[in-house]
C-alpha cells in the first residue's frame, strides 16, 4: 500500500468501493500498524508517505458526507465543496488503544494538538475472602460476621494526601495539565506527568496520618448471609465492599469463596445425599422398620422381606436444599451384615435354617439377575 497521485482512497486502504464502515476502519488499523514510521526506521520517508496516505484516505472514507462527495466527484470535488481532504490528526484519537499500546504512550495526536485531560478515575481493586463451613451450616444457611482489611480514604486529609490546611499547588512540571507533550516525527505524543502522576496538582505538605498516600488500611466487620444449599466452590459477591477507587472511580467488590467440609456419613452429589445403612440377616430376610438419619433428624424406613445387600431406597426431598429452589433426595444403600462370630446356640439355629433354606451352589449364568446384582455390588 502506498500513496498514489490519483488519490484512489479505496485502493490506498485496499478495500472495495462498497466496503462497510467497519471494514474501512479495520483496513486503516492494519495500515496504521504496518506503516507507522517508528516501525520502519530503515525506510522512514517511504513509511511516512504511506502512513499519511492511509490517514488521508480514512479521514475521507470514515466521514459519510465526505465519502458521498468523493464517490460522486472524486478528491477534487471535496475542496470545491468546502471539505478538507488533507491529513486530519483528530482521527488518531479513535486508535489510541492500538497505537498507544504499541508505542508506549498514553495518547497519539497529530499536528501538534494535545489534550489537557487529567488522569481518569480508576475502579478500586476487588478483594477475596475464603470461608469454611460445616456441612450442617451449608445445609441450613447461616448469618455470620467476617473481618476484612482494606484500604479506605484517610479521614484526616479527606483522601487528598495533603496535610490538613496546606492544600495543593499546580504542578510546575506539567503546568497543571497532568500530561507532557513530546515531539516524535510529525506526531505530538503526550505522556502522564511523572511529577504529579497525572493529577495536575502536587502536595505541599504530606498528611502525617497516611504519609501522603490518601488512604490507610482499616479492618472492617461485615455481616454476611450464606444461603442454604451452597457447596464448595460457590462464590458470593458483595458489591462495593472492596477497595475504593481513585480519582472518583467506583469501589471494587468483595468475593467470598466457600469451602464446605465433608460429613461423617453423608456423601453429597449436587443436591442429593447418599449413605449406607447396615441391617442384619434377619431384618433383610423377614423385613423390618428401621431408623435412618436425615438432615432434619431421624426418619423411618420400611425394609421389605427379602431385601438384598446393595439395594437402594430413596427418601424424597430429604437431601440438600437447592439455592435456586427445591430440595434433593436421600438415597439409602442397604448392607446386609454377616456376623463374623456366632455362639453355639446361634450356630445350631443357623444350621437348622440352612437345611430348610437349601441353595444349590453352582455358578450363576452371566445373564441371570443374581449375576447382575453381584456385579453391581462388587464392581
Amino acid at each position: 500500500m502506498a500513496a498514489t497521485n490519483s488519490k484512489d482512497f479505496y485502493e490506498v486502504l485496499g478495500v472495495a468501493r462498497e466496503a462497510s464502515p467497519e471494514q474501512i476502519k479495520s483496513a486503516y488499523r492494519k495500515a496504521a500498524l504496518q506503516y507507522h514510521p517508528d516501525r520502519n526506521l530503515e525506510k522512514k520517508p517511504e513509511a511516512e508517505e504511506s502512513f499519511r496516505a492511509a490517514s488521508e484516505a480514512y479521514a475521507v472514507l470514515s466521514d459519510p458526507q465526505k465519502r458521498a462527495v468523493y464517490d460522486r466527484y472524486g478528491a477534487a470535488g471535496l475542496g470545491s465543496r468546502g471539505f478538507d481532504s488533507g491529513f486530519n490528526a483528530s482521527i488518531f484519537e479513535e486508535f489510541q488503544d492500538i497505537l498507544g499500546d504499541l508505542f508506549g504512550f498514553d495518547e497519539v495526536l497529530g499536528g501538534g494538538r494535545r489534550r489537557g485531560s487529567r488522569q481518569r478515575g480508576q475502579r478500586g481493586a476487588d478483594l477475596r475472602y475464603d470461608m469454611s463451613l460445616t456441612f450442617e451450616e451449608a445445609a441450613t444457611g447461616v448469618n455470620t460476621k467476617i473481618r476484612i482489611a482494606r484500604h479506605e480514604a484517610c479521614e484526616a486529609c479527606k483522601g487528598t494526601g495533603a496535610k490538613p490546611g496546606s492544600g495543593t499547588s499546580t504542578c510546575s512540571t506539567c503546568k497543571g495539565h497532568g500530561q507532557l507533550a513530546y515531539q516524535q516525527g510529525f506526531f505530538s505524543i503526550t505522556r502522564t506527568c511523572p511529577a504529579c502522576q497525572g493529577a495536575g496538582q502536587v502536595i505541599r505538605d504530606t498528611c502525617v496520618t497516611c504519609r501522603g498516600q490518601g488512604r490507610i488500611e482499616r479492618e472492617r466487620t461485615l455481616d454476611v448471609g450464606i444461603p442454604a444449599g451452597v457447596d464448595s466452590g460457590t462464590r458470593l459477591r458483595m458489591t462495593n465492599q472492596g477497595e475504593p477507587g481513585t480519582n472518583g472511580g467506583p469501589t471494587g467488590d468483595l468475593y467470598i469463596f466457600l469451602e464446605v467440609r465433608e460429613h461423617a456419613f453423608f456423601e453429597r452429589r449436587g443436591a442429593d445425599l447418599y449413605c449406607t445403612i447396615p441391617i442384619s440377616v434377619t431384618q433383610a430376610s423377614l423385613g423390618a422398620t428401621i431408623k435412618v438419619p436425615t438432615l432434619q433428624g431421624e426418619d423411618t424406613l420400611e425394609i421389605p422381606e427379602g431385601t438384598q445387600s446393595g439395594q437402594i431406597f430413596r427418601k424424597k426431598s430429604k437431601g440438600m436444599p437447592n439455592p435456586h429452589g427445591g430440595r434433593g433426595d436421600l438415597y439409602i444403600s442397604i448392607r446386609v451384615v454377616i456376623p463374623s462370630k456366632v455362639s453355639r446356640e446361634q450356630r445350631r439355629l443357623l444350621e437348622q435354617l440352612g437345611v430348610s433354606l437349601k441353595v444349590e451352589n453352582k455358578p450363576a449364568e452371566r445373564s441371570s439377575s443374581f449375576f447382575e446384582k453381584v456385579k453391581d455390588i462388587f464392581g
